[in-house]
């Protein structure tokens, strides 16, 4: 049976970020607008802040409709399956800001990821944070089990390859904008270059 929650107490936090995926969902205002929904993972790179906030790492990638989707008006919910033990989906709705490197923020907002947040400093778009506005859980009677065999390396490795100026590029020239044409990342255009 779904319930509703007034925070993330201490039982659902250390459930929560032991989950090896989680999926964000945001769409834009426009009535037109393509809904989008991103699967994530990587351990250690999702947290709970406190009962009513959670931060994760925004690492630069193909898309980057999250970012633009916050901007323009910060709806979001992240969604958490059980694919092992007892069945349980536990949503988190709320509003979203990035903090990108260079905000005051920043800083303290990766220290909290630990050695997880300085590896991938280089690369990273942002972080994420929400103030929960709604926590709920219901049954997930109908997702499989399923074992984890292990996580994928390839998104840390392709950046860890690639030097800073190659990272500003592709920042550039692929998360500007969203699929929709909203501003996403603020990027500086790198000299002698006209933006994409």
């Amino acid at each position: 049976m779904a319930k509703v929650f007034e925070r993330v107490d201490a039982a659902m936090a250390a459930w929560i970020e032991k989950q090896p995926v989680f999926f964000v969902a945001t769409a834009p205002l426009a009535g037109d607008g393509l809904v989008n929904l991103s699967p994530k993972g990587t351990m250690g790179t999702f947290r709970m802040v406190d009962e009513h906030t959670f931060a994760y790492l925004d690492m630069t990638g193909s898309g980057v409709e999250t970012i633009a989707h916050l901007r323009e008006n910060g709806r979001i919910c992240v969604m958490f399956c059980a694919f092992d033990g007892r069945p349980n989906i536990v949503r988190l709705h709320g509003t979203g800001r990035t903090v990108t490197p260079g905000d005051p923020a920043f800083e303290e907002m990766l220290a909290g990821f630990g050695e997880a947040g300085e590896e991938r400093r280089r690369y990273l778009r942002g972080v994420i944070v929400v103030d929960v506005t709604r926590v709920s859980d219901s049954c997930g009677y109908a997702v499989p089990r399923m074992d984890l065999v292990e996580e994928r390396e390839t998104l840390d490795a392709v950046w860890q390859s690639r030097d800073d100026e190659r990272i500003a590029r592709y920042h550039v020239q692929r998360n500007a904008n969203s699929l929709d044409g909203l501003p996403a990342l603020p990027v500086a255009v790198p000299a002698g270059e006209a933006p994409a």
